[in-house]
């Protein structure tokens, strides 16, 4: 048997799983991260914590496989994106925590950009709207605010990275530093068109060009393993960020094909093949997986609080005592009894961008039960997704192609079936759950066994995706129309809050 390795550096934890070749889980192992909040609109992860419950993840799932190191063809990487850190090139130690994706720190660094005029040319070069989202302003806050930083990058002793390239330094002792086309798209500082670190931008944010790390396509030959890790050297031969090796392990090669990731935000990517398009509806442009040097793009559209808003049910409500019981409390009412939710706890990401706006419930009745609030909890994950899908098919439709025919999901509340119904009804296609819904770790795993030659090409990879279920669509467009209207309506009020 051929088995692949994948480690699945997440938010929330980090994992690893065991594939064999078909594509089946063989084992998971799992550690929970700490998440640390120094104020307000601040997130951090220690990267040291991240370094040893991976690498402990690792052995675990060897374990509990029953396999050794020599068993392991290849390792494959995802991780959490735009999460960004700085560490000393000759001690390896971290200057700094992690800055996580979610963290606001930087929006003064954004505003200054905007002030600038450069939307339009980061718009153009990256595909990425100015945002603190994106890993380049939190790399220009870490070398602002970390006394010495600066000048140290400057001297060449500093190494910048997101979670990607930090565990494959660690991995090989400190000797590579590098990272994938679609894990440095998410930077605001590489330029998509060419696949190379624009130094134009560089230079916009006085970042030196030494911090920056190696880039390679996302199935290649990335570095190996030392020995004394896994009680054998391996080869890493996949990496990409989690959304982009979910896009590759749903088998979504082609232009028009699109998935969406439930987990504590959602995330909806459509293939858009060769073909660099600025969006026209406040969606992003991003490097998808690549497996040779031919740029390759997705559309996307990020939810910031997609399955949070059952934990904000759980710890904040207390309303259910855990996630799983969710569908149940919403499946004892018969419809959210006009209940709308706008979950914009951190703001509201794609179509809509809009920073300010702030959650809201309305339509609140003498008769309203915490059922109808977990039920239409529930269905706010389906409506900002339909938002996004829907912005998504009008960039297709003007780029001349055809709107998504389906919708592939993965991710932790992809296995609720009354979410999966009720986003069906509201776009009007198939949503089509796969037997594997861990397709970030099996995206990275098919990226890592491509370029070792376990498998010959995608279309061998396109064999292998199988469905679980579809869910067919019930609804008339007419009805569909009418609940995305009083969605955007509610959404006016949560923008105007």
């Amino acid at each position: 048997m051929t088995y692949l390795l994948a480690l699945d550096q997440g938010t929330s934890s980090s994992r690893s799983i065991v594939f064999d070749r078909a594509g089946r889980i063989v084992a998971i192992a799992q550690k929970e991260l700490t998440q640390i909040y120094p104020q307000p609109g601040w997130v951090e992860h220690d990267p040291m914590e991240i370094w040893r419950s991976q690498l402990a993840t690792a052995r675990d799932v060897l374990q509990k496989a029953g396999l050794s190191a020599a068993d392991i063809h290849a390792v494959g990487i995802t991780n959490q994106r735009e999460t960004t850190m700085i560490w000393n090139r000759a001690t390896g130690q971290p200057v700094h925590h992690a800055i996580v994706w979610q963290d606001r720190r930087a929006e003064p660094i954004c505003a200054r950009l905007r002030e600038e005029g450069l939307a339009d040319t980061i718009r153009d070069k990256t595909g990425l709207v100015i945002d603190a989202y994106f890993s380049g302003t939190k790399l220009r806050w870490l070398l602002d605010q970390v006394p010495g930083a600066q000048a140290a990058a400057e001297r060449g002793e500093l190494a910048f990275g997101t979670i990607d390239s930090w565990l494959i330094w660690q991995l090989t002792g400190g000797k590579v530093h590098v990272t994938d086309v679609s894990n440095a798209s998410r930077t605001m500082l590489f330029n998509v068109r060419i696949n190379a670190w624009d130094a134009d931008l560089l230079r916009a944010l006085d970042i030196p060009a030494s911090l920056m790390p190696e880039v390679k396509a996302s199935s290649a030959h990335f570095a190996d393993t030392e020995a004394s890790l896994l009680g054998r050297s391996l080869p890493i031969g996949g990496v990409a960020g989690d959304q982009q090796s979910a896009l590759f392990g749903q088998a979504c090669f082609d232009a028009g094909m699109a998935k969406n990731t439930y987990g504590t935000g959602c995330f909806l990517l459509m293939h858009t093949g060769d073909a660099f398009r600025p969006s026209q509806n406040g969606l992003l442009v991003t490097s998808a997986a690549q497996i040779d040097s031919r740029p390759l793009y997705a559309m996307e559209g990020s939810v910031f609080v997609g399955g949070a808003v059952v934990q904000w049910l759980r710890d904040g409500l207390k309303a259910i005592q855990g996630s799983a019981q969710v569908q149940g409390l919403a499946e004892s009412v018969p419809d959210a009894g006009g209940v709308m939710m706008v979950p914009a706890f951190t703001g509201l990401g794609a179509p809509y961008w809009n920073a300010d706006a702030r959650g809201t419930i309305t339509g609140l009745t003498r008769g309203t039960t915490v059922a109808h609030i977990a039920r239409a909890a529930l269905e706010s994950i389906a409506y900002q997704s339909a938002a996004l899908l829907q912005a998504m098919s009008r960039d297709a439709v003007a780029a001349g192609g055809t709107p998504v025919a389906e919708l592939r999901v993965d991710g932790g509340a992809a296995v609720n079936d009354l979410l999966m119904q009720f986003q069906a009804d509201l776009l009007g296609i198939p949503v089509v759950r796969p037997e594997v819904i861990e397709t970030t770790a099996l995206g990275a795993a098919y990226l890592a066994g491509l370029s070792t030659g376990v498998y010959g090409g995608t279309d061998e990879l396109s064999a292998l995706w199988r469905v679980e279920r579809r869910f067919m669509p019930t609804w008339s467009r007419d009805k569909a129309g009418q609940a995305m209207a009083e969605w955007e309506h509610a959404v006016r009020k949560a923008t105007a809050a």
